[in-house]
């Protein structure tokens, strides 16, 4: 039996991504309280044996459950749940979920729905109850198994992200490269295993004409490529790939992350982490690839001008 807790920040896409796991087979049950996890656990652990012509029921073995904030105890009461269910030896995958500031206020306005935490927490702003949750969930993020900035994709994108995370279509043995471009200035992600800083390349962000695009724009590449350290750092690092990748297969590595950073991952990480996955797939190996702040310093300056025009 495989348990999925599917959290993170309200607004941030739970729902959908419930939806995708459930077209991929997953039992899914929204809003489960973790103290009724272990039990429930039991439960579906005997229809495992069910034959599927038993009560027309087919056996369980792929569960995601929705927690959040909607439950004010819900990080308080998880931990001790999932120490339950590994002392029980089955597998627990924690899967959150997040977005910028910008875009998650921009999925409020146009909603319209209360932030769970504006009602309980002394009727904080939209603003105020999102930093407010994003430090509530400091402790569960810190123990994910899997974060998604789902700011950075749209339904389709989060749907066949979640089919390659979750292993539909893939055998369970295969090698699974997630390559990340990432800005420094919001932190390194915290699953990388291989961080890559393309710093020293010159920053097209003091181009005025490149300054708003980034680096899947061609005007943005043509920039970097025309630096000799960009086509050497790039041979180089494919020479490393190619060497390192078949020793972590040996070694019994399931995923490698591969994080590549720049200043404010926009422009110079993302044309290099695009040109890295281009070069693993041409080995046969399969690679998702995701740029997590490609549009963050855009999301920035719409919040801040929405706060502008909301201030009295």
């Amino acid at each position: 039996m495989e348990i999925t807790i599917l959290t993170g920040l309200s607004g941030s896409g739970k729902s959908m991504a419930a939806q995708h796991l459930e077209d991929m087979g997953f039992f899914c049950i929204d809003n489960m309280p973790p103290q009724l996890v272990a039990d429930l656990t039991r439960v579906l652990a005997g229809s495992e044996g069910t034959s599927e012509n038993d009560d027309n029921r087919k056996p369980v073995s792929r569960i995601a459950l929705v927690m959040d904030t909607r439950n004010p105890n819900f990080v308080k009461d998880l931990l001790p749940v999932l120490q339950e269910l590994k002392d029980l030896k089955i597998n627990v995958r924690v899967l959150f979920l997040e977005a910028s500031d910008a875009a998650l206020i921009s999925r409020y306005k146009q909603t319209r729905r209360e932030h769970p935490l504006s009602g309980y927490r002394g009727g904080l702003s939209l603003s105020q109850a999102i930093r407010a949750e994003r430090d509530f969930l400091t402790p569960v993020r810190e123990i994910a198994t899997d974060i998604i900035d789902t700011g950075n994709y749209s339904t389709n994108q989060l749907r066949d992200y979640l089919r390659d995370l979750f292993g539909e279509g893939i055998a369970d043995s295969e090698f699974v490269i997630f390559v990340q471009s990432f800005g420094f200035k919001y932190g390194i992600p915290q699953d990388a295993d291989l961080v890559l800083d393309v710093r020293f390349v010159p920053n097209p962000f003091y181009i005025e004409k490149l300054k708003s695009l980034s680096g899947k724009d061609e005007p943005v590449i043509e920039y970097i490529e025309q630096f000799p350290e960009t086509k050497t750092f790039i041979e180089m690092q494919s020479v490393f790939l190619k060497f390192v990748m078949p020793y972590y297969i040996r070694e019994g590595k399931a995923r490698l992350n591969l994080s590549i950073g720049c200043t404010g991952g926009r422009h110079r990480s993302v044309m290099i982490a695009d040109r890295l996955t281009t070069f693993l797939k041409s080995l046969n190996y399969h690679v998702i690839t995701t740029h997590r702040d490609i549009r963050r310093d855009q999301r920035k300056r719409q919040i801040e001008k929405w706060e502008e025009e909301t201030t009295p």
